[in-house]
């Protein structure tokens, strides 16, 4: 991302990975437990990885692909030990990508490893089988760990329709069945007594994802200290009200409402 670094040696080729069965009934049951308690973010990871199939392999090969892939695998820096150290975002600017990061998951009472465990959870039901590649499992859990920048950036709440939204933005940057049966189930179960087509509201936020930069790429370790409107530019990030004109919707089972976003 950024120019003026001084590139270092690609990492090493990589190599392809034998391919994945597409597991639907895996995937189904987990539906059910997630449409039944939106929280259980376990069965997120559960479905995502029942309906990976080779969908995941491509998004590995197109960050190998990119320098700034590149540039991560060769150095490995920790986002999750970046994102956990609260003391050193919270003395970052005022207004700051870092600053809007620590009170977004303060407020939530959200912790960076929490998906993490919600991932383990998931694991221990349905164990990695085989030798873990060192480079597929730095790059799976660097896409995890970025999982609440991405709240930060679009502006869409930890609320239901907020994560239903952020899981549209992400199937923009990210193609998986997974994520796409979970956004489907969302436009479906999703809220009806909004002013607004809420199936519509979902696609823009797809649409959202499709036209920002590759953002799994993206050293976020040297954008926290910048301000939040100018990393949301310098990825391309549709502003909110541009992309939602008539407000981020704010809902879940309990409550819903609709309000422009401020943030």
């Amino acid at each position: 991302m950024n120019s003026t670094m001084v590139e270092r040696p690609a990492a090493r080729a990589a190599t392809d990975a034998p391919a994945r069965p597409i597991e639907w009934r895996r995937a189904w049951a987990a539906l059910q437990q997630l449409i039944d308690d939106p929280k259980r973010t376990d069965q997120v990871f559960e479905i995502v990885d029942a309906l990976s199939g080779n969908s995941w392999e491509r998004v590995f090969q197109r960050f190998c692909a990119h320098p700034d892939g590149r540039r991560l695998l060769t150095e490995r820096p920790s986002l999750l030990a970046t994102l956990s150290d609260r003391e050193a975002l919270r003395s970052l600017p005022e207004g700051s990508f870092g600053r809007a990061y620590v009170d977004f998951m303060e407020s939530g009472r959200l912790t960076a490893d929490g998906l993490v465990q919600a991932e383990n959870m998931a694991q221990q039901r349905h164990p990695k089988t085989g030798p873990v590649d060192p480079d597929r499992e730095y790059v799976g859990d660097r896409l995890r760990d970025m999982h609440d920048l991405w709240h930060v950036l679009t502006g869409y709440g930890m609320d239901e329709a907020g994560e239903a939204a952020n899981l549209a933005f992400s199937l923009g940057q990210l193609p998986n069945p997974g994520i796409a049966l979970i956004v489907i189930a969302a436009v479906v179960i999703g809220p009806k007594d909004v002013k607004l087509s809420w199936p519509r509201y979902l696609l823009n936020a797809w649409r959202r994802g499709r036209r920002a930069a590759l953002l799994s790429v993206v050293p976020y370790e040297q954008l926290l200290s910048r301000p939040l409107e100018e990393v949301r530019d310098l990825l391309r990030i549709q502003p909110a009200e541009e992309a939602h004109p008539n407000g981020i919707v704010i809902a879940s089972r309990e409550e819903l409402s609709v309000a422009l976003s401020q943030s």
